[in-house]
């Protein structure tokens, strides 16, 4: 093991020589930027036209007068990429707007809209009925007893005045004559409901005839439509038997009071046409009655109105293709249209499909 003063002097000498390293590198990495200072300043110095140095005695008048068209022509030069500038500029902007106008488009809520027109609505109400024969009673006999002879089958014609059976009033260990039973009416037998043999009483009814010539339909309206119905009030019927077919009526009678167990009110309808022999007494009815009509009245789809908090409100589509927010009043509807009695005029657009997405202001885009 060489000796402690030897292994000292040893790293003495590694540190000398490490620090004259890193004074090299420092002083190599002065010049390099003091080198790079020069040649800036160096650059900056030069002429930008052609870096020549500027002429001397007589040659002075030639160059500067050979200047005079460069200088001009750099500013022809200046100015023409100037006006380039300004038409490139006025390009910038007009595509900006462009894109400002393809973007708002694309933002704007596609809706579908119509106009508010003048037409006529009328209000109504839907209701069963039955096919009746306009005169029809219950053949009833005048004395009890035991049915001894039918003269008459459902569907046979009889004549007022006719007999139509024979009840024996006899009882046990007394004889009496046959009383005849006679139909009040001309018609045809409806019901038969008893049979030779049977025993019936004054108040059972032997056959049940009517007029078959004339027939209408017997319906009965809920109690909140009572007071829209009056004599000659215009309807339509529509048969189960034939379907897609509709009859022109109208009503004819009314009954003076309500059922009180039903609390509803009898009414019969009269055809307005000649009656269609396809139609037969018992055929079960549906009845629309027109309570109440108006003509000449702004009207729009019911699918556009909008119920916020008890208020009825509509969008409106300004020239600007912006929805605005309107609240309207409502008169008359039904399944597919309502009467506008304020808010809107003719001629307006309101939106009638994507208005639940909508808010007061928005842009929109109105696709047919």
């Amino acid at each position: 093991m060489p000796p402690k003063g030897v292994l000292n002097e040893a790293m003495s000498q590694r540190k000398n020589i490490v620090t004259v390293v890193i004074i090299l590198f420092i002083t190599l990495f002065v010049l390099l930027s003091a080198w790079t200072v020069f040649k800036g300043r160096q650059t900056q110095g030069r002429s930008p036209v052609s870096g020549s140095p500027p002429p001397v005695g007589g040659q002075q008048s030639g160059t500067q007068t050979q200047t005079a068209p460069r200088q001009a022509g750099g500013q022809q030069g200046v100015g023409s990429g100037q006006q380039g500038t300004g038409s490139g500029q006025r390009g910038s902007q007009s595509g900006t707007a462009q894109r400002a106008a393809l973007t708002a488009q694309r933002a704007a809520v596609t809706v579908r809209a119509t106009e508010v027109v003048l037409g006529t609505i009328e209000n109504s109400v839907s209701v069963s009925g039955d096919v009746l024969a306009a005169r029809q009673v219950a053949i009833y006999p005048q004395t009890g007893g035991r049915i001894t002879e039918l003269r008459f089958r459902v569907g046979d014609r009889v004549t007022q005045g006719d007999v139509v059976a024979w009840i024996d009033p006899s009882r046990p260990g007394e004889v009496y004559a046959a009383s005849p039973v006679v139909s009040p009416i001309n018609g045809t037998i409806l019901q038969a409901p008893y049979s030779s043999g049977d025993t019936v009483g004054t108040s059972s009814a032997i056959y049940a005839a009517g007029d078959l010539s004339s027939i209408v339909v017997e319906t009965f309206i809920p109690e909140r439509f009572s007071t829209s119905i009056r004599i000659g009030l215009r309807a339509a019927a529509s048969f189960e038997a034939l379907p897609g077919e509709t009859f022109p009526m109208a009503v004819s009678e009314i009954s003076p009071a309500l059922d009180p167990a039903s609390r509803t009110l009898r009414i019969r309808l009269q055809f307005r046409t000649t009656l269609d022999s396809r139609i037969r007494a018992g055929m079960y009815a549906t009845v629309s009655l027109v309570t109440a009509s108006r003509a000449n009245v702004p009207v729009i789809p019911r699918a556009s109105l909008i119920n916020t908090y008890g208020e009825w409100i509509v969008f409106v589509v300004d020239k600007d293709n912006t929805a605005r927010r309107r609240v309207v009043q409502t008169g008359l509807e039904n399944e597919e249209i309502v009467e506008i009695t304020g808010g809107l005029e003719p001629g307006e657009t309101v939106v009638v499909v994507g208005q639940n997405f909508l808010s007061d202001g928005e842009p929109v885009r109105v696709v047919e």
